[in-house]
């Protein structure tokens, strides 16, 4: 099916799937899993693993089966509606040696590869594909708090732009992905609320990266595969670049239109929300 088809019914079978998602307002305190919470501010909104599923589709992205739960905001009235999107991966106790020797350049050339082979399912449902930019934040690592971060822009083949600004937060049998997804001439308005909401990020007791043991599951990549899906032709092969890498979109037109209506028909009808 042509693009432009594809997308033209977009706003009334995504309208249909959102009806369905059962929202809370903030602030609470959202249950990702039985892993971790994380604080939702105020004026935003959480849907835990019972929504994103149905979320993520409708916003023309593929689930992965791992998602935990969505954080959607508005910076303003007249400011696009932004989300973060919680997913966890069972993978074991990632090492952080790598931390200090981050190789940009590398992974921007693996992140590429990983799009493209992204791209081919995206084809093969209807969608619009995408194109990696570069880095908006090339990739570190705090060992304080264990948290991997980078932020990187995107186009899709109608023009439209987005970045992914994204936070790796290394646990005990895992990793807990946050992915911010907006617009670029949003991203250094939000950061700041971004991190907050980080900061309120908590692994549920024996989750913690610190309780790590001996014997425990070790996960069997690096920080650099956090990042980039893996080095190349052997993830590939092995099919952990398609585990691995997902360009989070709401770049093409219709699709970030109708994020917009959705918050507006949300926030609408306020009493047939969930309360706190």
């Amino acid at each position: 099916m042509r693009l432009a088809l594809c997308l033209l019914f977009v706003p009334v079978l995504a309208a249909a799937q959102a009806d369905k998602i059962p929202w809370t307002k903030g602030p609470t305190r959202g249950a990702l899993g039985v892993e971790a919470t994380v604080s939702v501010p105020a004026g935003c909104l959480f849907t835990g693993p019972d929504g994103v599923k149905t979320f993520l589709e409708a916003t023309q992205n593929i689930p992965g089966g791992n998602e935990r739960g969505v954080v959607m905001c508005q910076l303003n009235e007249q400011g696009n509606p932004w989300f973060v999107l919680f997913s966890y991966d069972e993978s074991g106790y990632v090492r952080d040696d790598e931390g200090s020797s981050l190789d940009a350049d590398a992974i921007l050339a693996s992140v590429r590869s990983g799009t493209e082979a992204a791209n081919r399912e995206r084809k093969r449902r209807g969608w619009g594909t995408m194109a990696v930019d570069g880095w908006t934040t090339a990739p570190f690592y705090d060992k304080a708090t264990n948290n991997l971060t980078w932020a990187i822009t995107a186009h899709d083949d109608s023009g439209g732009r987005t970045v992914n600004h994204s936070v790796r937060l290394l646990g005990r049998g895992g990793v807990m992905h946050a992915d911010l997804v907006t617009d670029p001439s949003q991203l250094a308005a939000l950061v700041p609320t971004f991190n907050g909401m980080i900061a309120g990020f908590t692994y549920t007791p024996g989750f913690k990266y610190a309780e790590w043991r001996s014997g425990d599951k070790v996960a069997a990549y690096g920080l650099t595969a956090l990042v980039a899906g893996g080095a190349g032709v052997a993830l590939v092969k092995s099919g952990l670049l398609a585990k691995f890498w997902k360009l989070i979109v709401i770049g093409i037109a219709a699709v970030a239109g109708f994020i917009k209506r959705l918050w507006a028909r949300i926030t609408g009808r306020g009493n047939e929300m969930q309360a706190q």
